[in-house]
């Protein structure tokens, strides 16, 4: 077992716990009791069929989505209590979508900095090196001052991914962030994610992408309507799947 996901070697409480999170929209129930940790400084991906809950997952540990029942802690602190300081909470939890939403008027280093102007109260100076300097961490420091249209999609999505570290957040949440991106534009975006893997940012991603999956996570996640049917290192899951359920959905989309 690597050490990082053994409890009787980890000192410190989980990053991420999730206790029994059930969700459901009216009748349809998109999560049955999904059970979570993810420890500081691992990679989790969370893999699965359409419709397995894996998306609600990550925004119910955001919040952006209220949980019917269960908990959910990040660094110690329930977000789903009624008395949880929502504002506190999203800025240590980045997250990045399949779709970019930058604000199509402001440049590249103006949409980074958005959040700092505003949340953090930093003066435009502060917000402009920061900016800048997460701009540089994702490769395109030359694009500071290009706007959304000029930019390509690969483009636009480091540029999500350097808003979300600009707030110096504790977790990152990826929900299929290449899933929007012409084939050539994966690998830019995937590149940047197994970067940030290797400095040990925490991070929970949602994705197809099996070779970063083998590359990046520490563990995988596979979930099925509603539940996790199985969780291992990507090795153990790949090649010693124990459920049926599980095999079964590596046998078609690893065949392609």
């Amino acid at each position: 077992m690597n050490e990082l996901n053994d409890p009787a070697t980890r000192s410190v409480p989980p990053m991420v716990e999730v206790r029994g999170l059930h969700m459901h929209f009216g009748s349809t129930y998109a999560l049955r009791g999904v059970d979570l940790e993810v420890a500081q400084g691992e990679v989790v991906v969370v893999i699965g069929p359409s419709g397995s809950g894996k998306s609600t997952v990550l925004r119910c540990i955001n919040l952006l989505e209220t949980p019917t029942a269960g908990t959910v802690h990040v660094d110690g602190v329930q977000v789903n209590h009624k008395k949880a300081d929502l504002n506190a909470i999203r800025a240590e939890v980045g997250m990045v979508f399949q779709q970019f939403n930058l604000f199509p008027h402001l440049s590249a280093v103006e949409n980074v900095g958005l959040a700092l102007r505003h949340v953090k109260k930093l003066s435009k100076r502060e917000t402009a090196a920061i900016a800048l300097a997460q701009l540089e961490i994702v490769g395109i420091p030359e694009k500071a001052d290009a706007y959304p249209r000029e930019l390509s999609g690969g483009q636009q999505q480091r540029v999500a991914i350097a808003r979300a570290l600009a707030m110096s957040p504790k977790v990152m949440l990826f929900d299929e962030p290449t899933s929007a991106l012409d084939p050539e534009m994966i690998k830019e975006v995937l590149d940047v994610m197994l970067a940030l893997a290797a400095d040990g940012m925490t991070m929970v991603c949602v994705t197809h992408e099996m070779g970063f999956a083998r590359g990046a996570a520490n563990r995988m996640v596979f979930m099925d309507d509603g539940l996790v049917v199985e969780q291992g290192q990507p090795r153990e899951l790949f090649e010693h799947a124990v459920e049926e359920r599980t095999r079964q959905f590596f046998s078609q989309i690893l065949k392609h």
